[in-house]
């Protein structure tokens, strides 16, 4: 063989094999889009090997490759879930992909529709914890810090919560998940309640307005819910000492268990001597307190077991002015009650979350008015499990079933004898909702709730259904609608079970911006007020008769501007909320706006730190329009408006040290003289008018002192949270 022949035959393999790999490469090719325009910059690549490519400006690929037989075709890009295509690999030419947005659990909609979050770790949070409690005027009571949000009315001689036009009793307060039956301290006719609860036990608070979830039912307005601290950060002790009394507070930590405790005792007897009450009102005995809270957590690996419980003890004796009696009525009131609250949540790996928790509370009351005596026990428990499964980014699934049982006993004494009546009930309800998020600007909750009642015998279901549209990076649209059922109240069911459950129907639009320091909300709504319980006497007796026909409605708007960048140092909110609502229910001959519902409120809430002065200094000013009163001496039925209310309040907070802090505050510290409503007399005079007196509270101004020391590992930490 020559030497042509022997270098033309090596030339000849290799042009073979390289024809053979050209004739066997494959085309793959497509364009890529998110259904309405091309996706540039998209990674398109063979699972495995590095053959691949990214897409054009028109959302064009092309590439090749050597592979054959089945295979993964491989589409990622951020913002984007991962496209994935299985197939023979001559298949895979002209391909159009369509790729499906990633859903961002940070940027992405939220459902706010009818919410207020307040706690660090909620994007949609309008309020902070320490905003809870460095509230002017709210002297420590989370509950009189909500007051100055929109959809809350202030009715200043009760202290509970009045939401968009419904009744005090129409609001439940749950802790972790479950119901607390007697949220608020026991007290006397006029003189305004507080919540319960120490503030520095809760990392956070979800105060629901309207179309709340189909987790929570038996409430016809609202929902409260307050969630105690997972995992404490430190072991530390809580010392305050108060013009109106004191408080102790500690938490210990022990590997993955902790223990936080609080104490208070409050007596109003030195405030009273220096601050005298008005004339309507002469304390005998004022206002005693003692508390106990505690709170146990468990830290397991895959789980966290809560345990929580509190006690408290109140005693008062006061005489109150009565149009209707030569002198003064006396009114003495003794309650104990207990709490117990347990929860244990469980996460699984397959992405299931499991909750199990019960509730029990016993509540005594011992009342003297006059020569006549009542009475009360309550005992009433909540047992309740949940389950989530998160099936993927866009789709989670949750539902439960949990049991009220209720046994209410009073006994009411006078000369006359004695008489007792009793209510025993036992609530099964079960509810299933899922959250679809279909981008990360459109998602929806779609709910059901259902319930049967021992003593109603009757079964009712709750639809409910919240929308959300994100119309930019900051701004987004809501929307919301539910049904919700409750039962009457004690003080009709008691003496006469045929009674249905009362109901009202949510319509809500939200619009909510939030960025930059700034938070903006404006929601207007309408609620459908049905089968509210009617009687024919003055009140609630044994021989009213009872019925379900009462009807209603509210309407209305809530706007709601918060800023904290554009003046250093400087935080302030500002509230306002239109309300239009009329009812017929309980004894009323007519429908009428109430008298607990304003048709304007506002309020203004400033807080300001100065640190040369090391000191941060707070102001808040309340407003509402005159509320309905009845005029025996006109032919209209709550047809009379009181003056309008006003109140103005101050707070100082002084650092002495970093870990000791002096609190000053003066609630209406201008005087505003307000008027609360009329009590007439029975029967009128001889010129044939009804007499009246104006009902105004016990005290104009209320001034509190406070010294508050926090001893514990982290020498920076004081109790400023907390006031």
């Amino acid at each position: 063989m020559n030497k042509l022949a022997m270098i033309k035959r090596p030339i000849a393999l290799i042009a073979f094999f390289y024809a053979t790999i050209v004739y066997s490469q494959t085309t793959v090719s497509g364009a890529v889009t998110n259904g309405a325009h091309p996706v540039v910059g998209a990674n398109v690549y063979l699972e495995g090997t590095y053959d691949g490519a990214s897409t054009d400006e028109n959302g064009f690929f092309t590439f090749e490759t050597n592979e054959t037989g089945t295979q993964n075709l491989i589409v990622s890009m951020i913002s984007f879930e991962t496209h994935m295509l299985a197939g023979d690999v001559s298949y895979f030419g002209d391909l159009k992909i369509k790729l499906t947005e990633t859903i961002n659990q940070l940027t992405g909609v939220t459902l706010t529709a009818g919410t207020f979050e307040a706690g660090d770790n909620s994007k949609v949070s309008v309020l902070k914890p320490l905003d809870i409690v460095t509230t002017a005027g709210a002297a420590g009571d989370f509950v009189a810090a909500l007051q100055t949000l929109p959809g809350t009315s202030t009715v200043s001689e009760d202290g509970r919560l009045f939401v968009r036009g419904g009744a005090a009793g129409e609001t439940q307060v749950f802790v972790d998940g479950l119901r607390v039956f007697q949220p608020f301290s026991a007290t006397a006719n006029n003189i305004p309640t507080r919540g319960r609860f120490s503030p520095f036990l809760f990392k956070g608070i979800t105060f629901s307005t309207g179309g709340y979830s189909a987790e929570y039912g038996q409430a016809l307005s609202s929902v409260l819910l307050l969630n105690t601290t997972d995992v404490p950060e430190q072991e530390k002790t809580d010392i305050s000492v108060m013009t109106v009394g004191g408080g102790l507070g500690h938490t210990e930590i022990w590997g993955s268990e902790s223990l936080s405790v609080n104490t208070s005792y409050i007596n109003l007897a030195p405030y009273q001597s220096l601050v005298p009450a008005d004339q309507g009102a002469r304390w005998n005995k004022p206002y005693e307190s003692i508390s106990g809270e505690a709170v146990f957590r468990s830290k397991k690996e895959n789980g966290l077991f809560k345990f929580y419980t509190g006690f408290n003890h109140a005693h008062l004796d006061i005489d109150q002015e009565d149009i209707n009696l030569d002198g003064f009525a006396n009114f003495r009131l003794k309650n104990n009650n207990l709490y117990v609250n347990s929860s244990y949540k469980h996460f699984f790996e397959n992405d299931w979350t499991m909750n199990v928790g019960a509730s029990i509370s016993w509540d005594k009351n011992d009342i003297g008015l006059l020569a006549d005596r009542v009475d009360t026990k309550e005992t009433a428990s909540h047992l309740k499990f949940k389950a989530k499964k998160t099936f993927s980014n866009r789709f989670q699934l949750k539902f439960g079933t949990e049991q009220f049982i209720m046994d209410y006993r009073d006994l009411y004494s006078a000369e006359g004898g004695a008489f007792e009546t009793g209510l025993r009930d036992r609530l099964t309800a079960a509810y299933v909702e899922a959250d679809i998020f279909f981008s990360n600007r459109f998602a929806m909750k779609l709910g059901a709730r259902g319930a049967y009642s021992s003593v109603l015998e009757d079964v009712n279901v709750s639809p409910r259904i919240s929308l959300a549209y994100k119309s930019s990076d900051n701004g987004q649209f809501s929307l919301a609608y539910g049904d919700f059922y409750q039962h009457p109240l004690t003080e009709s069911l008691k003496f006469d079970d045929r009674l249905k459950s009362e109901k009202t129907s949510h319509y809500i639009l939200n619009y909510q911006y939030t960025g930059n320091g700034k938070t903006f909300r404006a929601e207007a709504y309408y609620k459908d007020y049905d089968q509210l319980v009617k009687f024919d006497t003055d009140r609630p007796v044994f021989d009213s008769q009872y019925n379900n026909l009462g009807s209603g409605y509210a309407s209305g708007l809530d706007i709601f501007w918060r800023d904290n960048r554009s003046i250093k140092s400087l935080d302030y909110w500002i509230s306002y909320s239109y309300l239009d609502t009329k009812r017929d229910y309980r004894n009323f001959p007519e429908r009428a706006s109430p008298n607990f519902a304003p048709k304007h409120n506002f309020s203004l809430v400033t807080k300001y730190f100065i640190t040369d002065w090391r000191s941060q200094v707070g102001l808040s000013y309340s407003y509402g329009s005159g509320r309905p009163y009845d005029n025996p001496n006109t032919g209209d039925f709550l047809a009379e408006k009181t003056k309008p209310y006003n109140n103005m309040s101050i707070n100082w907070a002084y650092l002495v040290s970093q870990q000791k802090i002096l609190y000053f505050s003066v609630s209406n510290v201008a005087g505003f003289r307000n008027v609360n409503g009329y009590q007439y007399t029975d029967a009128p005079n001889a010129d044939g008018i009804f007499d009246r007196r104006a009902i105004r509270p016990t005290a104009d101004t209320f001034f509190f002192v406070g010294f508050f020391w926090t001893i514990g590992q982290d020498k920076s930490s004081n109790q400023l949270d907390n006031l």
